[in-house]
Order: C-alpha cells, then sequence, then structure tokens
C-alpha cells in the first residue's frame, strides 16, 4: 500500500473504495486493526502531543480526511487520489457490510443516537447486521462493562464517534480487549445517520469546501478553524 509522509503521518494513497477493500481484508483476516482518518487539526496537534502521534503511526490504515490533508500531501510530493472522510467511509463500509452480511456495533455520541443510527443503516443496507449499540457517555470506571459488552457481540466493524482525538486514543488504548477485526473512529457521523446533524450541501463537498458548511451550520467550530493556517505554514516549512 503506498503512502505519503505527511508531517510524521504516513496517510495512505488510496480512494474510498480501494480503502473499503483494504478494510474487508482486515475483517477477513480477523486480527484487532485500527483505522485512523485523519484531519489536520488532529495532526496539528499530534505534533507537540507524544501519544497522538504514537496512535497514528500504530494505526493499520490512515486516510486523508480534510482537504487540508489533501494539500499538504501533494506539496510532500506524492498526491492522494481523493478525500476519505469518517462518514463517508463508514458509508461505504456499510455496502460491504449489507453485501458481505458483517456485524457492525455503534458506540458514542448521546444516549439513543447511535440507537438511531443503528436503525437508519439497517434498513439502508438490508444484511448488515447491527451487533450492538452503546452511547458514548459512559464513565472511566464503565470502561470495562462497555468493552466486554462490545466483545461479546462479536462484530467485524466497530465505529466509535466519541470525537477526535478521544476516540483514537480509547480505540487505541483498548483494541487487543476489543478484540475487534476493525475500528475506525468516525467523530460526529453517527449525529448524522441519526439526523440530529446535516453535512454540507453535496455541491460544497464537491468543491472541497465541506470545512466551509460545517462552519456555517456551527459558528461555534471557529476555534478548531484558527488551526488550518498554523497547520498550512508548517507544511510549507517542512516541504519548501
Amino acid at each position: 500500500m503506498d503512502t505519503v509522509d505527511v508531517l510524521g503521518a504516513s496517510v495512505a494513497c488510496l480512494t474510498l473504495g480501494e480503502a473499503a477493500e483494504v478494510v474487508a481484508g482486515f475483517v477477513r483476516e480477523g486480527r484487532p486493526r485500527q483505522v485512523i482518518t485523519l484531519n489536520p487539526e488532529f495532526l496539528y496537534r499530534a505534533q507537540s502531543e507524544r501519544e497522538l502521534m504514537e496512535t497514528v503511526r500504530r494505526a493499520d490504515l490512515v486516510t486523508a480526511d480534510g482537504v487540508g490533508i489533501v494539500w499538504a500531501a501533494r506539496k510532500a510530493g506524492r498526491p492522494v487520489p481523493e478525500r476519505v472522510t469518517g462518514i463517508d467511509l463508514l458509508l461505504r463500509l456499510a455496502v460491504e457490510a449489507g453485501a458481505r452480511h458483517w456485524r457492525v456495533f455503534l458506540l458514542g455520541a448521546a444516549p439513543g443516537v447511535a440507537e438511531a443510527a443503528g436503525r437508519e443503516l439497517a434498513a439502508r443496507y438490508p444484511g448488515l447486521v447491527l451487533a450492538g449499540t452503546h452511547h458514548g457517555y459512559f464513565k472511566p470506571e464503565e470502561e470495562p462493562e462497555v468493552i466486554a459488552k462490545v466483545r461479546a457481540s462479536r462484530p467485524d466493524l466497530l465505529f466509535v464517534a466519541l470525537g477526535a482525538p478521544r476516540q483514537e486514543l480509547w480505540a487505541a488504548r483498548h483494541l487487543a480487549a476489543l478484540g475487534v477485526p476493525v475500528v475506525v473512529g468516525v467523530g460526529g457521523s453517527l449525529d448524522v445517520l441519526a439526523g440530529k446533524v446535516h453535512r454540507a450541501p453535496v455541491w460544497l463537498r464537491r468543491l472541497h469546501l465541506e470545512w466551509l458548511g460545517r462552519l456555517l451550520m456551527d459558528p461555534r467550530r471557529w476555534r478548531r478553524q484558527l488551526v488550518l493556517p498554523k497547520f498550512a505554514l508548517l507544511v510549507l516549512r517542512r516541504h519548501r
């Protein structure tokens, strides 16, 4: 699998369909793997937070989630073919799950959201087996119970929606104990599936402006956007 080094992270040079095929191979092999859909905010923080960078480097597949990562890969001299975002990968894998009767577990978001998202996935993709759901508002002392619930359900895919970077750190720490062939962090994807949040319009996504659409729908995100020029400057300095 071809990759490009973006500020220390090995980002896969794959299309969405190719990434889904890699994940299908992970499912067939059966041993626990972690997939990270990497955005600029996460990677910028990882420059100064060792555990984040180590988590990215240990991941079995890292995709370019965000136009900033796509741009940075091009500056690094090895372009990636397209964005592979958390929600797009989830939906593409749901298609595979429906065709291959994979078992899927949804973990995260507010109480009731994962259940609603699960019902939506099961309705859209007949053949997909909803192995279980659990909300993301669990306390540290409840983690063993949550892990046991996931493990007992024997999913092929675990989608974790705890927000980045918490979801990636949580998955990495408990990957072996979970025993799931593939764990993917998907941020706010369950809220979208449950109808609680809407994605930016398709035309904005085609223009690589989904970040702008999300900002307009949720102006509270403006502080997160301040990272982007800092990220861009760091990339330019690294790849002059």
